[in-house]
């Protein structure tokens, strides 16, 4: 009634600031689901803030392992940059003076991994050798486009404003940026601004000395080799701009020569440069990120295994094996409500103090927990039972516990790693992640892998065991418990041991009879058996040398280490805490299984969709359920050849009954000019996912091409 007029009018009402709606955060998206809202917020903060810790420190990781190869190129490119400012004096100086200086860059296939290092180059140039650079990327200058749009890409990083190609925009998009200044692209262009450039550095002679360290060298063009040969030509002939390129090669340099042809690869000057492998790199992070007890998450066998399998099968990035991680600690958080002790010892022993009694309650549910209330004895059982603060005072505990498991863990794991990583064939493996996840799955000690390597360690000569020994005295000084520090006292008194100079490596054993001795005279078959029996008696119960008794105690300490420290975290009691161990659910968000996926969505659409409609039991799919699920479950009972009318009929009386019609009363001479656009579609966008084709041999059939299989 207020609004009310003779006139016509609009009225605006704005809506106050409390109806508004709230744009949900992370934290919200976080805690939506979990099984318990109650500490959902603190989980939240625990995971965001172990991994920002997790995340700057494999930055950091990798800053120092780009460091030394990052520094060789700038080292060349400062280098090609006083070759071009002192001008050409020698015979070799002149020939040089014809080529582009070109650094080839080894990067291996981890194609994921190269925008990040190409980044990280491009920075550094900008800062110390030059702000004229280009990165330019294979996906923008790939298929079919003409050198204009890479020259578009190149004059627009290098001048800062639009450039124009021909016959690019429509005038209507051309009017819409009339105050901005756009430039022509082609080479003329480049060499113009480039004299500009170098016209203005002549006012000062302090400013012209800086700038034409910069200028001389003008652009450092980052390219991937996909690029195609036609359009680097045309760089490489304009001579007369001071040019270098840094390429990124993923196997070979050979593949410079491969792909550029002779006139363009003969006027370049090409220097290898070889980057750490992907493999030593994905071990630096796993050592600095999940060997250490430094962070409390820990991922399980099974759970670092599908990482790493998805690593070495799949794409060789150590980004997605990153993001994989993290993906595993969101879920772990996300998943398990007594994460709230996964943290720092003294904030968990604070946590611990503060559970409810319904986390009090998980906490005694626990598998581990469980089996160490049953090796308490009777009183202690009961009070574990039925006393909450009792529970949280052995919760401290067991954390305190927990906490000195994993340095005494991974000091050990280094120690057995050091001794068994240059043993023939490897037995207990190669990279120190092997063993780890050996050693995650059960005793590492009842493997016959492990067997094997005490056997050949016993076969060292002095030198390499007690290289190997002190190498372990080494990383148990890093050790800082109790335990490790008096493995180091032992082992110290045995390499002292070893370094006394009457130690000889052979046997001083006592001498044996001579072997024909006692068969001279006659004998019978009877006795003859029993004297050789003897003899290799003798030999067996030979004396040991001072060496042998000094490895073998040795190898018993190495024995006794690992049999005390290394055994699985299953274990230890709350294990569970720290531990995320659902590689099924890392599987199924990270190795893609396309057709799985497909048939999973068109067998059962409430698996994605998740809509009370769509449920169904016993492998059922709903009437209502999309067009595309329904005809590729009526596909699924037909033979190899189907026949398109009785499958669009049974699609009618499926649709139908969904409608809430009788099925008997449609007449299937005449269906629905929509329905049968609907079942064409459905049938066009199965074909498209290859599960049918059209055949020859029936004009009005399709063939199953799952036929007889899944």
């Amino acid at each position: 009634e207020m609004t009310s007029s003779v006139s016509k009018g609009c009225f605006v009402f704005k809506p106050s600031a409390k109806k508004r709606r709230k744009t949900p955060t992370v934290e919200d998206y976080f805690t939506r689901g979990c099984e318990d809202t109650e500490n959902s917020k603190l989980r939240f903060r625990n995971c965001q803030t172990l991994w920002e810790k997790m995340n700057a420190d494999t930055e950091l990781l990798q800053d120092e392992l780009n460091r030394k190869i990052l520094d060789s190129l700038l080292a060349f490119i400062r280098k090609s940059v006083s070759t071009f400012q002192r001008g050409t004096d020698d015979w070799v100086s002149r020939m040089r003076a014809h080529e582009i200086p070109t650094a080839a860059l080894v990067l291996g296939v981890n194609v994921p991994d190269h925008d990040m290092t190409f980044q990280c180059l491009s920075d550094q140039l900008q800062q110390s050798v030059t702000p004229f650079v280009v990165s330019v990327q294979a996906t923008e200058c790939a298929g079919q486009s003409s050198l204009n749009h890479m020259l578009q890409r190149v004059l627009e990083r290098l001048m800062g404003t639009s450039v124009s190609v021909d016959n690019e925009e429509e005038p209507e998009q051309c009017s819409t940026n009339v105050n901005q200044k756009r430039v022509h692209c082609s080479l003329i262009t480049l060499c113009n601004w480039y004299k500009t450039v170098t016209k203005v550095c002549s006012y000062c002679k302090e400013v012209r000395t800086i700038m034409m360290l910069l200028c001389t060298t003008v652009k450092c063009i980052d390219v991937d080799l996909t690029i195609s040969a036609s359009k680097l030509r045309a760089f490489v002939i304009t001579n007369h701009l001071p040019l270098m390129f840094v390429f990124g090669i993923a196997t070979s340099p050979s593949t410079i020569q491969h792909m550029l042809p002779h006139s363009v690869s003969s006027l370049l000057g090409i220097e290898l440069f070889q980057s750490l492998s992907c493999t030593q790199h994905l071990a630096s992070v796993i050592d600095k990120v999940i060997l250490t007890s430094q962070f409390p998450f820990k991922p399980n066998g099974k759970v670092l295994q599908v990482l790493v399998s998805i690593f070495l099968y799949h794409d060789f990035s150590v980004r997605n094996f990153i993001k994989g991680l993290q993906l595993a600690l969101l879920e772990h958080f996300h998943s398990q409500p007594l994460s709230v002790l996964c943290c720092k010892k003294e904030a968990a022993l604070v946590h611990a103090t503060e559970l409810s009694h319904r986390d009090v309650e998980r906490l005694q549910q626990l598998p581990s927990f469980m089996r160490y209330v049953e090796e308490q004895g009777p009183q202690e059982q009961v009070e574990l039972l039925t006393s909450v603060d009792h529970v949280k005072e052995v919760c401290q505990k067991l954390l305190k516990d927990l906490c000195k498991y994993h340095k005494n863990y991974y000091t050990t794991l280094r120690c057995l790693h050091i001794l068994t990583a240059s043993l023939p064939k490897y037995p207990l493996g190669k990279q120190i992640r092997e063993l780890h996840i050996s050693c995650l799955e059960k005793n590492v000690w009842e493997n016959d892998e492990y067997a094997c390597a005490m056997q050949l360690l016993r076969m060292m000569a002095k030198d390499e065991l007690t290289s190997a020994l002190q190498k372990c005295a080494e990383i148990l000084k890093s050790g800082k418990t109790k335990k490790m520090r008096a493995a180091l006292l032992q082992l110290d008194n045995l390499l002292s041991k070893f370094d006394q100079p009457d130690l000889v490596e052979n046997a001083a054993g006592e001498d044996l009879t001579s072997p024909g001795e006692g068969l001279q005279k006659k004998t019978d078959l009877f006795q003859l058996q029993k004297t050789l029996l003897e003899m290799k008696k003798s030999r067996r119960t030979k004396k040991m040398s001072q060496f042998e008794i000094l490895r073998d105690q040795a190898l018993e300490f190495i024995d006794s280490l690992v049999r005390s420290h290394l055994a699985p975290p299953e274990s230890q009691p709350l294990y569970e805490v720290c531990y995320y161990s659902s590689s099924a659910v890392l599987r199924r968000h990270l190795n893609a299984t396309p057709r799985t996926s497909i048939q999973t969505a068109l067998s059962n659409p409430y698996h994605y969709l998740k809509v009370n409609y769509l449920r169904a039991e016993d492998g059922t799919v709903s009437n209502a359920a999309p067009d595309i699920c329904i005809v590729y479950k009526l596909h699924l009972e037909c033979g190899r050849l189907i026949n398109l009318y009785d499958w669009l009929e049974a699609y009618a009386t499926v649709v139908s009954a969904a409608e809430g019609k009788d099925p008997d009363s449609v007449d299937f001479g005449k269906v629905d000019e929509l329905k049968h656009a609907r079942f064409i579609q459905a049938v066009s966008e199965l074909e498209f996912l290859g599960f049918i084709k059209s055949t020859k041999q029936k004009t009005d059939h399709v063939s199953r091409l799952t036929w007889g299989g899944c």
